[in-house]
């Protein structure tokens, strides 16, 4: 690509090891030097109602920066949620050619002495038409969250405490409420293994558990679920999620179904677009629905309130940073929802990830997703950090804190 602002910013592009890399000479004081991808693998056998993830992929990104700490220049890490797959030709090809054509000093924060992710993410969405909120949204937050890392521990603070700070006039939350996500369908798997594996989130010290239905019949569906609650007591202790599969038919079939059992959601029963169906779905079950896991912008965000019978006294919202382009896009939604009437509070997102996990700390949400044993080493928070009866703390270190969880860290730098 030509240079388009001064000789000393250069790009070039290289693969070595499976992975890619943009460099960026930038002349500001703090500049990004590099920022390098790789798709890695977190294939397992276990599927849900929809898909199975025997092929799943992820990204994972470093941005690398000039500004040293502790001795060390800091690097900034981020990866994309689970059940997209990895996002690697969309940033080689697009976004991260433009952020290297960017003015080098449009993406710093001259007031801060630090990068500026607001003018990150105008360029690598520059010459983007609206719509369209695929593929391309987590790509895009991917980068983000990478950028929002480096940030974090430039200003040398946890990101959710700079995320407070700047957002929350400094209050922020010191734990935050985490379900633990599971009950896969897997070859084999009977109620026996079901319910040892609900045993053991529930012996780690999560109170509310999630699991999957809508892979098997209705009536195999209901017997999963009772053997759960053999283990879990009371349904205010259960979740389920079918994962988008149903129709309105089905989808009502199941929320007679399930009402008897009082369950702490019933979770995207429907495609996540169709907002008549989930209206519809609304108006027949009283009990708290969840979804939003798949929207990936505050327009769709939007729309969902709009037009989704949503019901912000009970009902739960799943936007995933990691995959709706970003903190900065993410930003916009929680601005959306304060507009139509609902708290921050009914937001648990999806991902299970510690960069969710910041966010709900620092901005004021109402919880997090947890993967206790799958999607590893990206699922799960920091290494000595256990969940009790329900909340989990944050590792006090500059960043995310994905440092603090030694087998994701070790994977992440072998991008350096």
């Amino acid at each position: 690509m030509p240079d388009t602002h001064s000789e000393n910013q250069q790009q070039h592009w290289h693969a070595a090891g499976g992975a890619a890399t943009v460099a960026l000479e930038l002349e500001k004081a703090v500049r990004i030097i590099d920022i390098r991808e790789r798709t890695v693998s977190i294939a397992s056998p276990i599927a849900n109602a929809y898909i199975d993830f025997s092929k799943m992929t992820c990204s994972v990104v470093a941005v690398l920066t000039d500004v040293v700490r502790e001795g060390r220049p800091v690097v900034g890490f981020g990866f994309n949620s689970n059940g997209r797959y990895g996002q690697g030709a969309l940033m080689r090809e697009r976004f991260l050619p433009r952020l290297a054509a960017a003015d080098a000093e449009s993406l710093v924060d001259a007031a801060r002495d630090n990068l500026d992710p607001f003018a990150i993410w105008s360029a690598l969405m520059a010459n983007e038409k609206p719509g369209g909120h695929g593929e391309r949204a987590v790509a895009v937050g991917t980068i983000d969250m990478a950028v929002w890392d480096a940030v974090a521990k430039i200003a040398g603070q946890p990101l959710y405490r700079l995320l407070a700070d700047r957002y929350r006039n400094g209050q922020a939350d010191d734990k935050v409420w985490v379900y633990a996500a599971g009950g896969y369908y897997y070859p084999g798997k009977g109620y026996a293994q079901l319910q040892d594996e609900m045993r053991s989130y529930r012996d780690r010290g999560y109170r509310v558990v999630k699991m999957k239905i809508g892979g098997a019949s209705l009536e195999e569906d209901l017997r999963r679920i009772e053997a759960v609650l053999e283990i879990v007591g009371d349904g205010r202790n259960l979740a389920v999620d079918a994962n988008g599969r149903f129709d309105l038919d089905t989808a009502i079939a199941y929320a007679d179904a399930l009402k008897p059992y009082n369950l702490f959601w019933y979770e995207e029963a429907g495609d996540p677009h169709d907002f008549a169906l989930q209206a519809q779905l609304a108006a027949h079950y009283d009990l708290p629905l969840a979804t939003g896991e798949n929207l990936f912008s505050h327009q769709e965000a939007r729309n969902l309130l709009r037009y989704g019978g949503m019901r912000a006294d009970r009902d739960y919202l799943q936007f995933d940073c990691a995959l709706s382009y970003g903190l900065v896009e993410y930003l916009r939604t929680l601005a959306v929802l304060e507009e139509n009437g609902w708290s921050s509070r009914r937001i648990v997102p999806h991902g299970g990830h510690q960069m969710s996990l910041n966010i709900a700390a620092g901005l004021h949400l109402g919880g997090n997703e947890s993967y206790p044993d799958v999607f590893k080493p990206f699922g799960g928070f920091a290494d000595g950090i256990t969940v009790e009866d329900g909340y989990v703390g944050l590792p006090q270190i500059p960043g995310i804190g994905f440092e603090a969880k030694s087998e994701l860290y070790d994977l992440m730098r072998t991008l350096l």
